[in-house]
């Protein structure tokens, strides 16, 4: 499997993935109230923008995805 593709829990399939930015980390933070987010990643298939872990790719129930950016 590629470097970036993972699976996506809300997709049902193997979709590129990204970090997130600055903004998406803080945003990240205050959602969850965690002091590291550094792990995460968006998905970036159209309206998704589902959050996973490297390894766990149902992280939050119920999912949170990130916001689109202003």
């Amino acid at each position: 499997m590629p470097s970036g593709i993972k699976y996506c829990y809300t997709c049902d399939a193997d979709e590129p993935h990204r970090p997130l930015t600055g903004p998406e980390n803080a945003w990240l933070k205050n959602r969850t109230g965690q002091k590291n987010v550094d792990g995460y990643f968006m998905c970036e298939a159209p309206k998704c923008r589902n959050i996973r872990t490297g390894f766990d790719k149902h992280p939050f129930d119920p999912v949170i995805r990130v916001p689109l950016p202003d």
